[in-house]
């Protein structure tokens, strides 16, 4: 009797480990969870993309080949599909399941949302908050709870959308491109790229910091 095959183990947190597994269906999932669905503010979609990118160069990794074109298209509708379905969830109650989580980030990630909205007002709002990991899941729902009009919200969470998945895949497709043996230095760039887009985060709570030092400065001198 042969051996039952082995189970395919699968890290959702690492891009090349999912990108292996599911390919270019793998990056729609993610996408789709990541921006839609509250649960998955914790997927590498900055990563994924990135890596999937390199994935799609013949010859130059020893990782799974993916297509480019598959790839595109696949980013672009999970990451539009998936933040027109939180916006749907946001508008039939997105506070209370917000309000539900237990979540320590989530709840961080909504306040910089909210402080995105009242700054930026919807358009910059929305587009800038693809690029922050976290805030990228909680603005879609808060934005249908808040009332955002719908025409206003689907324009430019098309645009932020697509400016985000294909300028990353492309980023990633462009370096594998251009760099010999880039398997070797696949880690350290997956590592650069979730610093840079940690970075928001870091300057936004660098902001707080010193708003709320500020705050209490001016009201000790009172």
């Amino acid at each position: 009797m042969s051996a039952p095959p082995a189970a395919l183990a699968v890290n959702l947190l690492d891009a090349s480990s999912l990108l292996s597994a599911f390919g270019a269906l793998g990056v729609a999932v993610v996408l789709f969870a990541e921006t839609g669905l509250l649960v998955g503010f914790f997927l590498p979609g900055d990563s994924l993309l990135f890596t999937a990118g390199l994935l799609c160069v013949p010859g130059r990794h020893s990782g799974p080949h993916l297509d480019l074109v598959q790839v595109l298209a696949a980013a672009l509708v999970g990451a539009l599909v998936g933040a027109q379905c939180g916006y749907v969830i946001g508008r039939r109650g997105g506070r209370t399941l917000l309000e539900r989580s237990r979540n320590r980030r989530l709840h961080q990630g909504a306040q910089r949302a909210e402080e995105l909205l009242a700054r930026y007002g919807y358009a910059r709002a929305v587009v800038l908050a693809r690029f922050v990991p976290v805030v990228r899941t909680v603005l879609n729902p808060l934005a249908g709870a808040l009332g955002v009009p719908v025409r206003s919200f689907t324009l430019w969470q098309v645009v932020g959308g697509a400016v985000w998945t294909v300028g990353l895949v492309l980023a990633g497709w462009g370096l594998g491109s251009s760099v010999p043996d880039i398997d070797r230095y696949l880690l350290p760039l997956v590592a650069l790229v979730l610093v840079v887009s940690l970075l928001p985060i870091g300057f936004e709570l660098l902001r707080s910091r010193r708003a709320r030092a500020a705050a209490a400065a001016e009201g000790e001198a009172r």
